[in-house]
């Protein structure tokens, strides 16, 4: 039997920018690939094309150079089968939390059926916020308008969620309490997860694999599969493993900046 392909394939990815005061290399020679339902973090310098990466395996960026493919197939467009969890929600605020959770929908094919907003209320059940289904973003905290996020993501069941700094914005104890809770909904219905962070203890707890990526132009420094065991919990975050690992990534990351 013919072995499934990957979920995403990067092949001598480079992405170079133009700009009124030249050109700008973001990414160079970028190659790795990720199995379906894997979870893999991308560390890295700011600037080093993180965010680039996801917006080329989201067909909203043609790459300069080399290609990425997905299940297969290389990517030229937006693709139904693929989430996307931006650093901030960017919720509609005259509108309820059920209609942002189905907006891609009618912002797709103009309509929204009853059946769409059965899915919306299943979604916000399964990110914690059943009975929140009216409430405006504005009544929410900031945990809560990124659970929105990730069930707008999620509500047409992609095989592949992307998610860029999903956490930053919120303050340390909600940052690990979604955390958790990523983890719970990855574990309840498995997706390929590429997860873009700067916190270090977030990728190794979250991740099957951290890549660690160089300065600009970025490039894979490292591709390093985290040593801890699933399921993970909130012991995990204070044992010696995950002590030593995060060393381990923080030794290469400050030494790339040296």
């Amino acid at each position: 039997m013919r072995e499934a392909p990957d979920a995403i394939v990067f092949k001598e990815l480079g992405q170079v920018f133009k700009t009124d005061s030249g050109s700008v290399e973001a990414l160079r020679d970028v190659n790795f690939a990720v199995k379906r339902h894997e979870f893999v973090a991308v560390l890295g310098p700011s600037g080093c094309g993180k965010s680039t990466l996801l917006r080329c395996i989201a067909g909203l960026l043609a790459p300069t150079s080399g290609q990425v493919d997905v299940f297969g197939l290389p990517v030229t467009e937006p693709r139904d089968d693929i989430g996307i969890v931006f650093q901030k929600p960017t919720l509609l605020p005259w509108a309820s939390v059920e209609d942002n959770v189905v907006f891609p929908i009618k912002h797709k094919t103009g309509r929204v059926n009853q059946e769409h907003r059965a899915s919306a209320r299943e979604m916000l059940k399964m990110v914690g916020l059943e009975g929140f289904e009216k409430r405006m973003p504005a009544e929410l905290s900031g945990g809560m308008q990124q659970r929105v996020g990730i069930a707008r993501a999620l509500l047409l069941n992609p095989d592949i969620l992307l998610m860029d700094e999903p956490f930053s914005a919120l303050d340390a104890l909600t940052r690990e309490e979604m955390g958790f809770e990523l983890l719970r909904i990855w574990q309840a219905s498995p997706k390929t997860v590429l997860f873009i962070t700067h916190s270090i203890n977030e990728a190794v707890l979250l991740a099957d694999r951290v890549l660690v990526m160089t300065g600009r132009p970025g490039s894979v420094l490292c591709d390093l599969e985290v040593p801890i065991e699933r399921p993970r919990s909130i012991e995990t975050t204070s044992s010696k493993v995950m002590h030593d690992f995060s060393g381990q990534l923080r030794s290469l990351l400050l030494k790339r900046a040296a």
